[in-house]
């Protein structure tokens, strides 16, 4: 309710903020999140906003033509970079900060790009519920300059999809999608093929009608978590053995159902034990 209460006038010191900018680029991966900054800086600023969405391994194909409709129906400039965080062994090598090094190849890469077209103001979708998590790459946007417009509001995820659907933005209720490093136990390597079939799984499960979902990577073992109260109906309704027969093709060896269901930030939990 109160969250409610408040979205107008978020929303009101969202836009002041995009008016005290010249220009402003946006990095822009098609989320819920960044996709608001995006629309709010494309009312606000009109052309001279513009939109970067990074490509790399770790976004699935879909969510990267997802991010090139969703700027095409805002009307805002869209440009591609590509991104080489798969280069670096400090990312691949998947330690507790690798979104660190996520976050600095990604604004290494827009930084150059807004000086050389003249935008002074680079700008993320960070908001004020990811400043309770642990988020290292946070670190990595503050070092470079990175300005978080949501979070200096104050907006939390359940402000960004009220804001949403009150600017008619059809996209509003869509699910958190983070980079899908995120499925994989810290220490485990990383490769371009595990996270093809991480989410070559997670798609899967989509298209089975299970929306809020993780698909985590524990070695040759998938994890599936779903929403708590999707797990009875899952159990009872899936096809199990063809979900299997499915899931090794993909190249897991084994299959397995988390009972908990699915939380946000899981993996976070052995931070703890690794000293982080």
């Amino acid at each position: 309710m109160s969250s409610k209460l408040n979205t107008p006038s978020k929303l009101i010191q969202l836009q002041a903020i995009f008016r005290k900018m010249d220009r402003a680029l946006i990095a822009y991966s098609g989320g819920i999140d960044s996709t608001l900054v995006a629309k709010v800086a494309f009312d606000v600023l009109g052309d001279r906003a513009l939109a970067v969405t990074a490509n790399s391994p770790s976004l699935m194909p879909e969510d990267f033509a997802d991010a090139k409709a969703q700027a095409a129906e805002m009307g805002i400039a869209h440009e591609v970079v590509e991104t080489h965080e798969m280069e670096n062994e400090q990312y691949t090598h998947n330690p507790v900060n690798r979104c660190y090094f996520c976050k600095s190849e990604l604004y290494d890469t827009l930084r150059p790009l807004a000086d050389k077209l003249g935008y002074p103001y680079l700008v993320d979708g960070l908001n004020a519920d990811d400043l309770q998590d642990y988020r290292p790459g946070i670190a990595a946007a503050k070092e470079r300059g990175v300005r978080s417009p949501l979070a200096e509001v104050g907006i939390t995820k359940l402000d960004v999809r009220e804001m949403s659907k009150q600017l008619a933005l059809p996209w509003w209720d869509k699910p958190s999608q983070p980079c899908l490093s995120s499925r994989f136990p810290y220490g485990e390597l990383i490769t371009t093929e595990k996270l093809h079939r991480v989410g070559r799984a997670e798609r899967h499960m989509q298209n089975l009608g299970y929306r809020n979902l993780r698909v985590r990577s524990d070695g040759e073992t998938a994890r599936i978590e779903l929403m708590p109260e999707d797990i009875q109906s899952f159990m009872m309704q899936v096809d199990l053995p063809a979900l299997v027969e499915t899931f090794q093709r993909l190249g897991f060896v084994y299959v397995t159902l988390d009972l908990e269901g699915y939380k946000s930030g899981k993996l976070n939990r052995v931070l703890s034990q690794v000293g982080a």
